[in-house]
């Protein structure tokens, strides 16, 4: 069954997905992965996020809520303790693509605005978009992504620190998925399965070379042998992304 990668406090239901061991996650060093935003709901965490700009995070279109119902955190580690270091936000405006597509997750991808600027410190930083010019990412190549998702085997908990994995990119990712893939996703995992986002790390950042080349989006359960997760590809949408944060 195809699913999204939302979080299990979505305010609105709770998505049960069969996940496997992700065993090969690790606990990101505290404020190292700087441009990773947590999206809160009704106070919970439900889905992450990317700092592409002081006053702009790059999340997925399915995550989409009312702005006055979201807050964004950057600078988290924990997402049950305050440890001193968050700037919380209030969002103002919140922008999915005009041509996603709800039943296919085609065009996964939505602007928020911050009610002010973040502050640019040791512990927050946007991370850079790919130029869309440059060379299509090679097979397996090898990125991380990030996030607060659960890790377990049936686990209907988050995990309470941020976590990443590296994961490598499927070039042949429509051989996987019988052709539902479009040329707007890019797909990432491991072959024989044990690495991978899953519930709660919708919309958090896929980062290749340092740069922000995928948004986590949907997937056949979470990390399965030949079912790599399938990510927004953000090199697409440099034109629009640029447009909106110029003229909104």
């Amino acid at each position: 069954m195809r699913e999204y990668r939302i979080g299990i406090f979505s305010g609105l239901h709770i998505l049960l997905r069969v996940a496997l061991n992700l065993a090969e996650t690790i606990t990101v060093e505290p404020y190292t992965i700087k441009y990773q935003a947590s999206l809160l709901f009704m106070d919970y965490h439900f889905c992450g996020g990317t700092l592409i700009h002081p006053q702009w995070v790059v999340s997925a279109a399915h995550c989409w809520r009312p702005s006055h119902l979201i807050q964004v955190v950057l600078s988290e580690h924990s997402i049950y303790e305050v440890e001193g270091y968050e700037q919380i936000f209030n969002v103002s405006l919140v922008i999915r693509h005009f041509q996603y597509q709800h039943w296919t997750f085609d065009n996964d991808i939505m602007l928020l605005k911050l009610d002010r600027p973040a502050i640019i410190n040791a512990m927050v930083e946007p991370v850079p978009l790919p130029d869309p010019d440059s060379p299509p990412l090679a097979d397996l190549a090898r990125c991380t992504v990030s996030g607060w998702g659960v890790t377990w085997l049936n686990s209907y908990s988050l995990s309470p620190v941020l976590r990443s994995v590296s994961v490598d990119i499927f070039s042949n990712c429509w051989y996987y998925y019988y052709f539902r893939i479009t040329d707007n996703m890019i797909c990432a995992g491991s072959l024989f399965g044990g690495k991978d986002s899953c519930q709660g790390d919708s919309g958090g950042p896929l980062v290749c070379n340092g740069k922000f080349e995928g948004i986590v989006s949907w997937g056949i359960g979470c990390a399965y042998a030949y079912y790599p997760g399938v990510y927004t590809k953000v090199r697409k949408y440099h034109s629009w992304i640029n447009w909106v944060i110029q003229n909104r």
